[in-house]
Protein backbone atom coordinates (compact mmCIF):
# COMPACT_ATOMS: atom_id res chain seq x y z
CA UNK A 1 0.00 0.00 0.00
CA UNK A 2 2.92 2.77 0.23
CA UNK A 3 5.79 0.43 -1.38
CA UNK A 4 8.71 3.33 -2.54
CA UNK A 5 7.28 5.84 -0.19
CA UNK A 6 9.95 7.33 2.03
CA UNK A 7 8.29 7.75 5.62
CA UNK A 8 9.60 10.06 8.44
CA UNK A 9 7.58 9.40 11.91
CA UNK A 10 8.02 11.59 14.39
CA UNK A 11 8.08 10.67 18.47
CA UNK A 12 8.59 6.59 17.16
CA UNK A 13 9.92 5.09 20.07
CA UNK A 14 6.89 4.33 21.87
CA UNK A 15 3.41 3.90 21.82
CA UNK A 16 1.05 5.70 18.75
CA UNK A 17 4.28 6.54 16.79
CA UNK A 18 6.06 3.26 17.37
CA UNK A 19 2.91 1.12 16.08
CA UNK A 20 2.48 3.93 12.81
CA UNK A 21 6.57 3.28 11.93
CA UNK A 22 5.87 -0.26 12.35
CA UNK A 23 2.76 -0.19 9.87
CA UNK A 24 4.56 1.76 7.32
CA UNK A 25 7.14 -0.83 7.02
CA UNK A 26 4.87 -3.35 7.14
CA UNK A 27 3.26 -1.38 3.83
CA UNK A 28 6.25 -1.44 2.03
CA UNK A 29 7.43 1.93 2.89
CA UNK A 30 11.18 2.88 3.99
CA UNK A 31 10.62 4.34 7.20
CA UNK A 32 12.89 7.09 9.59
CA UNK A 33 12.02 6.22 13.10
CA UNK A 34 12.56 9.31 15.02
CA UNK A 35 13.24 9.51 18.91
CA UNK A 36 14.67 11.86 21.51
CA UNK A 37 16.37 9.95 23.95
CA UNK A 38 14.79 6.29 24.08
CA UNK A 39 17.69 4.80 21.27
CA UNK A 40 16.83 1.13 22.68
CA UNK A 41 13.34 1.21 21.77
CA UNK A 42 13.95 2.93 18.39
CA UNK A 43 16.54 0.55 17.25
CA UNK A 44 14.56 -2.25 18.52
CA UNK A 45 11.65 -1.24 15.73
CA UNK A 46 14.48 -0.49 13.19
CA UNK A 47 15.89 -4.21 13.03
CA UNK A 48 12.02 -5.59 13.32
CA UNK A 49 11.37 -3.87 10.04
CA UNK A 50 14.81 -5.06 8.87
CA UNK A 51 14.48 -8.71 9.54
CA UNK A 52 10.69 -8.42 8.12
CA UNK A 53 12.62 -6.70 4.66
CA UNK A 54 11.67 -3.58 5.01
CA UNK A 55 13.81 -0.54 5.47
CA UNK A 56 14.56 1.84 8.54
CA UNK A 57 16.87 4.04 10.42
CA UNK A 58 16.34 5.26 13.61
CA UNK A 59 17.35 9.07 13.63
CA UNK A 60 17.94 11.49 17.04
CA UNK A 61 16.40 14.91 16.74
CA UNK A 62 14.90 17.07 19.93
CA UNK A 63 12.43 18.79 18.10
CA UNK A 64 11.26 21.49 21.01
CA UNK A 65 14.18 23.19 19.46
CA UNK A 66 14.62 24.65 15.56
CA UNK A 67 17.53 22.81 14.77
CA UNK A 68 16.56 19.82 15.88
CA UNK A 69 13.83 19.69 13.33
CA UNK A 70 16.26 20.75 10.45
CA UNK A 71 18.68 18.18 11.26
CA UNK A 72 16.32 15.13 11.62
CA UNK A 73 14.58 16.16 7.73
CA UNK A 74 18.02 16.67 6.46
CA UNK A 75 18.58 13.12 7.81
CA UNK A 76 15.74 11.61 5.92
CA UNK A 77 17.59 13.24 2.48
CA UNK A 78 20.74 11.53 3.67
CA UNK A 79 19.21 8.31 4.67
CA UNK A 80 16.55 7.65 2.60
CA UNK A 81 17.09 9.52 -0.35
CA UNK A 82 14.03 11.90 0.56
CA UNK A 83 10.79 12.44 1.86
CA UNK A 84 7.38 11.32 0.52
CA UNK A 85 5.07 11.30 3.74
CA UNK A 86 5.55 12.97 7.27
CA UNK A 87 3.66 11.98 10.16
CA UNK A 88 4.23 14.54 13.24
CA UNK A 89 3.48 12.71 16.40
CA UNK A 90 5.97 13.69 18.82
CA UNK A 91 4.37 14.98 21.97
CA UNK A 92 4.68 15.66 25.93
CA UNK A 93 2.46 16.15 28.48
CA UNK A 94 3.22 18.71 31.09
CA UNK A 95 0.13 18.72 33.63
CA UNK A 96 -1.10 21.12 36.50
CA UNK A 97 -4.58 23.44 37.10
CA UNK A 98 -4.39 26.62 35.48
CA UNK A 99 -3.16 28.92 38.17
CA UNK A 100 -0.25 26.48 39.15
CA UNK A 101 0.92 25.76 35.48
CA UNK A 102 4.07 27.04 35.20
CA UNK A 103 5.56 29.19 32.14
CA UNK A 104 8.10 27.02 31.72
CA UNK A 105 5.58 23.93 31.22
CA UNK A 106 3.50 25.96 29.01
CA UNK A 107 6.54 26.65 26.68
CA UNK A 108 7.91 23.41 26.77
CA UNK A 109 4.24 21.85 25.88
CA UNK A 110 4.00 24.46 22.84
CA UNK A 111 7.26 24.20 21.20
CA UNK A 112 7.13 20.65 20.84
CA UNK A 113 3.33 19.99 20.26
CA UNK A 114 3.05 22.75 17.84
CA UNK A 115 6.16 24.34 17.12
CA UNK A 116 7.71 21.76 16.81
CA UNK A 117 4.95 20.44 14.35
CA UNK A 118 5.12 23.26 12.19
CA UNK A 119 8.88 23.72 11.95
CA UNK A 120 8.94 19.85 10.71
CA UNK A 121 6.08 20.46 8.19
CA UNK A 122 7.48 23.66 7.01
CA UNK A 123 10.98 21.29 6.06
CA UNK A 124 8.82 18.67 4.83
CA UNK A 125 7.17 20.92 2.19
CA UNK A 126 10.40 22.52 1.07
CA UNK A 127 11.88 19.30 0.41
CA UNK A 128 8.74 17.83 -1.71
CA UNK A 129 9.00 21.06 -3.50
CA UNK A 130 12.85 20.18 -4.05
CA UNK A 131 12.02 17.06 -5.55
CA UNK A 132 9.01 17.86 -7.29
CA UNK A 133 6.46 15.14 -8.81
CA UNK A 134 6.61 11.32 -9.01
CA UNK A 135 3.77 9.84 -10.65
CA UNK A 136 5.60 5.97 -10.00
CA UNK A 137 5.99 7.18 -6.20
CA UNK A 138 2.49 8.41 -5.25
CA UNK A 139 -0.25 10.33 -6.80
CA UNK A 140 0.47 13.56 -4.29
CA UNK A 141 3.37 15.59 -4.03
CA UNK A 142 3.81 14.99 -0.57
CA UNK A 143 1.77 14.19 2.11
CA UNK A 144 1.84 15.41 5.93
CA UNK A 145 0.04 13.58 8.87
CA UNK A 146 -0.45 15.35 12.09
CA UNK A 147 -1.02 13.73 15.02
CA UNK A 148 -3.75 15.44 16.96
CA UNK A 149 -5.90 14.46 19.93
CA UNK A 150 -9.81 14.84 20.67
CA UNK A 151 -8.36 17.76 22.93
CA UNK A 152 -8.49 19.54 20.00
CA UNK A 153 -12.15 19.75 20.36
CA UNK A 154 -13.13 18.87 23.95
CA UNK A 155 -11.80 21.10 26.86
CA UNK A 156 -9.65 19.58 29.26
CA UNK A 157 -9.77 21.14 32.93
CA UNK A 158 -5.79 20.87 34.26
CA UNK A 159 -4.52 20.77 30.99
CA UNK A 160 -4.66 23.98 29.69
CA UNK A 161 -1.19 24.00 27.49
CA UNK A 162 -2.06 20.64 25.94
CA UNK A 163 -5.32 21.56 24.77
CA UNK A 164 -4.48 24.81 23.32
CA UNK A 165 -1.31 23.74 21.33
CA UNK A 166 -4.02 20.68 19.87
CA UNK A 167 -6.95 23.62 19.27
CA UNK A 168 -3.66 25.66 17.28
CA UNK A 169 -2.47 22.49 15.35
CA UNK A 170 -5.71 22.11 14.05
CA UNK A 171 -6.13 24.83 12.72
CA UNK A 172 -2.35 25.01 11.22
CA UNK A 173 -3.24 21.97 9.52
CA UNK A 174 -6.53 23.42 7.92
CA UNK A 175 -4.39 26.48 6.87
CA UNK A 176 -1.87 24.70 5.22
CA UNK A 177 -3.55 22.24 3.64
CA UNK A 178 -5.70 25.21 1.85
CA UNK A 179 -2.43 26.69 0.73
CA UNK A 180 -0.89 23.97 -0.32
CA UNK A 181 -3.68 21.97 -2.11
CA UNK A 182 -2.99 23.20 -5.02
CA UNK A 183 0.63 21.93 -5.28
CA UNK A 184 -1.08 18.23 -4.70
CA UNK A 185 0.48 18.60 -1.12
CA UNK A 186 -2.03 16.60 1.39
CA UNK A 187 -2.29 17.53 4.55
CA UNK A 188 -4.58 15.79 7.27
CA UNK A 189 -4.56 14.88 10.63
CA UNK A 190 -5.53 11.78 12.63
CA UNK A 191 -7.48 12.63 16.34
CA UNK A 192 -6.59 9.86 18.45
CA UNK A 193 -8.92 9.45 22.13
CA UNK A 194 -8.59 7.39 24.54
CA UNK A 195 -5.16 4.96 23.28
CA UNK A 196 -3.62 2.32 25.65
CA UNK A 197 -0.21 4.22 25.52
CA UNK A 198 2.69 4.88 28.02
CA UNK A 199 1.94 8.39 28.31
CA UNK A 200 -1.58 7.79 29.97
CA UNK A 201 -1.52 4.66 31.89
CA UNK A 202 -3.31 5.84 35.20
CA UNK A 203 -6.27 6.23 33.29
CA UNK A 204 -6.51 2.38 32.23
CA UNK A 205 -3.80 0.10 34.30
CA UNK A 206 -5.94 -0.82 37.02
CA UNK A 207 -9.90 -2.16 36.92
CA UNK A 208 -11.36 1.06 38.67
CA UNK A 209 -9.60 3.33 36.27
CA UNK A 210 -10.66 1.58 33.13
CA UNK A 211 -14.50 1.29 34.60
CA UNK A 212 -13.99 5.33 34.56
CA UNK A 213 -13.01 5.93 31.57
CA UNK A 214 -15.32 3.40 30.01
CA UNK A 215 -17.69 5.44 30.55
CA UNK A 216 -16.45 7.96 28.31
CA UNK A 217 -15.96 5.69 25.16
CA UNK A 218 -19.52 5.01 23.79
CA UNK A 219 -17.90 1.96 22.10
CA UNK A 220 -17.01 0.48 24.94
CA UNK A 221 -13.55 -0.29 24.99
CA UNK A 222 -9.98 1.70 25.20
CA UNK A 223 -8.29 2.12 21.45
CA UNK A 224 -4.93 0.72 21.17
CA UNK A 225 -1.81 2.18 19.26
CA UNK A 226 -2.74 -0.55 15.98
CA UNK A 227 -5.47 1.80 15.34
CA UNK A 228 -4.79 4.44 15.08
CA UNK A 229 -1.81 3.32 12.66
CA UNK A 230 -4.00 1.44 10.54
CA UNK A 231 -5.93 4.60 9.47
CA UNK A 232 -2.47 6.71 8.88
CA UNK A 233 -1.18 3.89 6.62
CA UNK A 234 -4.73 4.54 5.02
CA UNK A 235 -4.06 8.33 5.06
CA UNK A 236 -0.89 8.08 3.70
CA UNK A 237 -1.63 6.03 0.71
CA UNK A 238 -3.28 6.82 -2.41
CA UNK A 239 -6.79 5.54 -1.23
CA UNK A 240 -7.15 8.61 0.14
CA UNK A 241 -5.98 10.86 -2.46
CA UNK A 242 -9.16 12.68 -2.44
CA UNK A 243 -8.89 13.48 1.47
CA UNK A 244 -7.44 17.21 2.00
CA UNK A 245 -7.65 18.78 5.40
CA UNK A 246 -9.85 16.70 7.27
CA UNK A 247 -8.96 15.57 10.83
CA UNK A 248 -9.98 11.71 11.32
CA UNK A 249 -11.01 10.81 14.73
CA UNK A 250 -10.19 7.66 15.99
CA UNK A 251 -11.78 7.62 19.28
CA UNK A 252 -14.76 5.21 19.72
CA UNK A 253 -17.13 7.97 19.58
CA UNK A 254 -15.42 9.92 22.71
CA UNK A 255 -15.43 13.15 20.93
CA UNK A 256 -19.59 12.63 21.06
CA UNK A 257 -19.95 14.05 24.53
CA UNK A 258 -21.19 10.66 25.87
CA UNK A 259 -22.79 12.44 29.10
CA UNK A 260 -25.58 13.32 26.44
CA UNK A 261 -26.89 9.74 25.75
CA UNK A 262 -29.21 9.87 27.84
CA UNK A 263 -30.49 13.49 26.83
CA UNK A 264 -28.32 15.65 28.91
Amino acid sequence: MLTGQRCVVTGASSGIGLAIARAFGEAGAAVLVHYHSHSGQASELVDEIRRRGGTAHGAQADLGQPAGCEQLLQQATRLLGGIDVLVANAGIQKDAAFTELTLEDWRQVMDLNLTGQFLCAQHAVRAFRRQGPDAQRSRALGKIIFINSVHQRIPWAGHANYAAAKGGLKLLMESMAQELAAEKIRVNAIAPGAIRTPINEDAWSTPEAMEKLLQLIPYGRIGEPEDVARAAVWLASDAADYVVGTTLFVDGAMSLYPAFREGG
